[in-house]
C-alpha cells in the first residue's frame, strides 16, 4: 500500500505491517512489480544435505504457486530421470499463477544447437519458461571452457535463439557476471548482447560466487541498463557467500532489475542463495511504497511456506532467520518483554503477523513474572495469581541452575507449569524401561530397548531395536501407546541436539538434550520443543520424548 502524508509532524505510524515515522514525501508514484524467480527445487538442492524427492518438488511447486511467485525453476531435464519425470507430471498441476522454468547450459561448442542434447531436452521439457546459463567472465571462457571468445558468444547467442524459436520465452542467466564485469567489462556486455541477440527476454545478473558488495552491484546494473536501454529487462541471482546476497538483489532492484532470483530460506550451494522470504518481506513491508511482489494477502503465509520447506528438505529450523524464524519476534529480557507489552513496535521492525510468524516470550532464570504472564498467562489464566507466578519462576531458576534451558523447551515449561497448577495428566506410569547394546567385533552394534508401561490399567511391554538407545526406547515406547493414543502417530522428532552442562566432570558430566518434534497430521505443522537433563544421556533423552508426547496428547486430548 502507498505511503499517505498529511503533516510536517513527525509521529510513529503503522502501514501494511511495519513501522515508520511519518514525514510530508513526495507524490506518490505507481508502483513496480517486481518478479519473484524462485529456484528452490533446482538450485536449492545442489545445498549441503538438501535433498528433494519428486513428490516434494511437486508439493513444494503447488505451494510457490499459491504464494504469487511468478516463475518457478524445476530442474535440469538431461541432468537425471527425476527432472525428467518433474517436468512430464507437472504439466498436469493446476497451477494458477506460476509459470515453470526449464534451466538449461549454452550449446556444446563446435555443433549446432539443435543437435545438442541438452537443447533438444530443454525443449522437449515443454516448459513454457526456458533459462540458459552462459559464460560472462572472460576467466572461464579461457580456462575452464576452453573455447575461443567468439565460439563463447556463438554459443550464446545460438542457444537462446534454438529455443526462443521453439516457443517457450527466454530468460539468459549470465554467471559471474560482476566478476566477469569487474575483470573485462567490454566482452562481459558482449555476452548480454549475444543473448538479446538470439532473443532473451531477460538478462540475469549473476554474483555466481557471491562475494560482490552492494555497491558495485548497484552501480553496474545501473551501468548495465543504462547502456542497454529501458526496453531490456534485467533479473539478479546473488549467492550468499558474503553475507550480503539479499542486500545485493535489493541494491539490483534500486538499480532498475525487474525480477529477484532466489531459494525459499537460501538453500543452496556453500553458503548458500538469496533467501526470497526475506526479499519479498523487504519489498512489500519496507519498500512497499515502490514496489510490488507475490499476491495480495500472501506475505502473511512466508513462515508457514517456510518451514514447510524445512520439512520437506528434512533441515533445522535456524532461529534467526529473519521474518520467518523461531527467534524473529522473542523476546527474553524483562524490560523488553515490559515494553513489547505496552507497545509492540518499541522492540519490531514488523508485526508478526504480517509475515504469519508469531511473538514468542522466553522464560529463563533471567525472567521476571512478567514473562511468565506473557507466555502463558491467557492460556492458563494465571495473570492474577501472583503467588502461582512466583511459585513457577522459583521452580524455573531452580531446575535451569540444574542444567535445564526452557527458552528453547516451551513444551516443557507448560508441563512445568502444569505441575504447578496440578493439572498435568498422567497418561502412563512407567513400571521400567532396559536398553542393551550387542556388538560383536567387526559387526555393527545392534540395539534393543525393552519398555514396560502401565497404560490405562493395562500393562503393556514392547520391544524395539534401533539405530541407537533413543532410536530403539522411542520405538518401544510408541509400540506401548499407539493402540491407547493414536495420535501420537503424527509426533515426529525434528532436531535433537546434546550438550554438556558441566564439563569439568568429564565424562560423568550432566548432559541436557534438547530435542524438537513437528506434528505431521496437520496442513500447517506445529513445532515445539522438550529438555531433559541427567548425567546419563539415555535418561536425559527419556525425559525429552516422554515430554513430547505428554504434551502433544495435552494438546489434543
Amino acid at each position: 500500500m502507498a505511503l499517505s502524508v498529511k503533516t510536517d509532524q513527525a509521529k510513529p505510524c503503522q502501514e501494511a505491517g511495519f513501522f515508520l515515522w511519518e514525514k510530508r514525501m513526495t507524490p506518490q508514484t505507481e508502483k513496480r512489480h517486481i518478479e519473484i524467480y524462485d529456484t528452490t527445487l533446482r538450485d536449492g538442492t545442489q545445498g549441503q544435505g538438501v535433498s528433494l524427492s519428486l513428490v516434494d518438488k511437486l508439493k513444494i511447486t503447488r505451494r510457490l504457486d499459491a504464494l504469487g511467485v511468478d516463475f518457478i525453476e524445476g530442474g535440469y531435464p538431461l541432468s537425471n530421470p527425476k527432472d525428467q519425470a518433474y517436468f512430464e507430471q507437472v504439466r498436469d498441476l493446476d497451477l494458477q499463477h506460476a509459470k515453470v522454468c526449464a534451466f538449461g547450459m549454452t550449446r556444446r561448442r563446435g555443433i549446432h544447437a539443435r543437435e545438442d542434447a541438452g537443447m533438444q531436452a530443454l525443449v522437449g521439457s515443454q516448459a513454457p519458461v526456458i533459462t540458459i546459463v552462459g559464460k560472462t567472465w572472460d576467466l572461464h571462457v579461457d580456462e575452464v571452457l576452453r573455447v575461443e571468445r567468439d565460439e563463447n558468444l556463438a554459443m550464446i547467442r545460438d542457444s537462446v535463439g534454438f529455443c526462443a524459436e521453439s516457443g517457450p520465452e527466454v530468460f539468459y542467466d549470465a554467471e559471474h557476471f560482476f566478476d566477469g564485469y569487474r575483470a573485462n567489462p567490454q566482452y562481459a556486455i558482449q555476452t548480454l548482447e549475444a543473448a538479446i541477440g538470439g532473443g532473451a527476454t531477460r538478462l540475469i545478473l549473476c554474483d555466481t560466487n557471491g562475494g560482490s558488495l552492494p555497491s558495485w552491484v548497484l552501480r553496474v546494473t545501473k551501468t548495465i541498463q543504462q547502456k542497454l536501454g529501458e526496453a531490456v529487462q534485467l533479473g539478479v541471482h546473488t549467492h550468499n557467500d558474503a553475507g550480503l546476497a539479499v542486500a545485493n538483489t535489493l541494491a539490483a532492484v534500486e538499480a532498475g532489475c525487474a525480477q529477484v532470483q532466489g531459494t525459499i530460506n537460501g538453500i543452496g550451494e556453500r553458503c548458500g542463495n538469496a533467501d526470497l522470504t526475506t526479499i519479498a518481506a523487504n519489498l512489500q513491508l519496507k519498500m512497499g511504497d515502490r514496489y510490488t511482489c507475490l499476491q495480495d494477502g500472501s506475505l502473511a503465509r512466508l513462515t508457514e511456506i517456510s518451514r514447510y520447506v524445512y520439512e520437506l528438505a528434512n533441515q533445522s529450523i535456524p532461529s534467526g532467520q529473519p521474518y520467518v524464524g523461531t527467534a524473529a519476534f522473542a523476546h527474553k529480557g524483562g524490560m523488553h518483554v515490559h515494553a513489547v507489552q505496552r507497545i509492540s513496535h518499541s522492540y519490531e521492525h514488523v508485526t508478526p503477523d504480517s509475515v504469519g510468524n508469531t511473538r514468542r516470550i522466553l522464560v529463563s532464570e533471567l525472567s521476571g513474572a512478567s514473562n511468565i504472564v506473557a507466555t502463558l498467562g491467557e492460556k492458563f489464566n494465571i495473570a492474577d495469581d501472583k503467588e502461582l507466578q512466583r511459585k513457577v519462576l522459583a521452580r524455573v531458576v531452580k531446575m535451569e541452575h540444574q542444567g535445564f534451558e526452557f527458552e528453547a523447551a516451551e513444551a516443557s515449561f507448560e508441563l512445568l507449569l502444569h505441575e504447578a497448577m496440578n493439572t498435568r495428566k498422567q497418561f502412563w506410569e512407567l513400571v521400567h524401561y532396559r536398553c542393551v547394546i550387542f556388538r560383536r567385533n567387526g559387526e555393527p552394534p545392534i540395539t534393543e530397548a525393552i519398555v514396560k508401561l502401565n497404560v490405562n490399567g493395562q500393562i503393556e511391554h514392547c520391544v524395539a531395536e534401533g539405530d541407537g538407545p533413543v532410536n530403539a526406547l522411542d520405538g518401544a515406547l510408541r509400540q506401548c501407546l499407539l493402540k491407547h493414543y493414536p495420535a501420537i502417530e503424527h509426533v515426529h522428532l525434528r532436531d535433537y541436539k546434546v550438550r554438556v552442562v558441566n564439563p569439568t566432570a568429564e565424562s560423568a558430566a550432566k548432559v541436557r538434550v534438547l530435542a524438537q518434534f513437528s506434528d505431521r497430521g496437520n496442513e500447517k505443522p506445529k513445532y515445539f520443543s522438550t529438555v531433559g537433563v541427567n548425567e546419563n544421556i539415555v535418561d536425559a533423552s527419556w525425559q525429552a520424548i516422554t515430554d513430547a508426547l505428554t504434551y502433544y496428547l495435552l494438546e489434543v486430548c
